[in-house]
């Protein structure tokens, strides 16, 4: 983000690399916010459970209250690059590259988190929500303007029947940009599901929810029969294209192998 001619840095793992790559340049000031006194901190707030946007993705994946109440993210986070980019990543850069194939937007979308956007206007601060759903435009692209800082991440806690998984590809299992992902989450009652959200990253210009296998999902009894049907789903919301990583056959029939896989784990586990 840059506003002012002000490039704004917090972790820098996704900056450093697209302004060496030549995809980026700095402004004439580069400000560098990763001590800010706040934003950083993960705690719960009533019913919801917030977290700083310079939260490090180490911070999560070995967070007391993210294991207990949205074990997902941690999941995700153990997916996520190595070890010493997680010790500098950012939840807040993560979400504000706006990358299709960004690893911790699939479990944020399961748990139907908002971010917290932050401006001066008319002389006092202006903090708004807005949806993740709704935050993505395009590839690298969101609808925050030159003036907005993402602030935090918020989600409501998840009921005690929720259940949620993860799955990526790659070509190895650290260092490198899912080919796929998908993720799972609802509540889990009498061998059903409920209130269903079924993510999918790489395989269009965002993240996006595959709102068809949601519905073939809903408050059905997860037998193979619709097991199958929501896996089929899936690769019909997805949208793939070719490219170097991966063919568009391929990620999609990848969406169906994982989701059936993540499907096939809620019922086992």
């Amino acid at each position: 983000m840059a506003a002012g001619g002000v490039t704004i840095l917090a972790g820098g793992t996704d900056l450093t690399p697209q302004v060496s790559d030549g995809k980026r340049a700095y402004q004439a000031t580069l400000m560098n916010i990763r001590r800010i006194d706040g934003l950083s901190e993960i705690s719960p707030v009533g019913d919801e459970i917030r977290i700083g946007a310079l939260a490090t993705v180490s911070q999560v994946r070995r967070n007391e209250l993210i294991a207990a109440a949205a074990p997902v993210l941690c999941e995700a986070a153990g997916h996520f690059a190595s070890e010493q980019i997680r010790n500098a990543a950012t939840i807040g850069g993560n979400l504000c590259n706006a990358s299709p194939a960004g690893d911790m937007i699939i479990p944020f979308l399961l748990l139907d988190a908002a971010v917290e956007l932050a401006r001066w206007r008319d002389g006092a601060l202006d903090v708004r929500r807005v949806p993740l759903a709704q935050f993505f435009t395009g590839p690298g692209k969101t609808v925050m303007t030159e003036n907005d800082l993402l602030t935090a991440v918020v989600f409501k806690k998840p009921d005690a029947d929720f259940v949620g998984g993860f799955r990526k590809s790659g070509p190895r299992p650290a260092l490198e940009i899912s080919t796929v992902s998908v993720g799972i989450g609802g509540n889990y009652k009498d061998g059903a599901l409920s209130d269903v959200r079924l993510a999918l990253g790489a395989v269009g210009p965002t993240p996006l929810r595959a709102s068809a296998a949601e519905d073939a999902l809903e408050g059905k009894a997860l037998t193979q029969e619709v097991i199958l049907a929501a896996a089929e789903a899936a690769q019909e919301d997805a949208c793939p294209i070719d490219d170097i990583r991966a063919t568009a056959w391929y990620r999609r029939h990848l969406v169906g192998v994982f989701t059936e896989e993540l499907l096939q784990n809620v019922c086992q586990n």
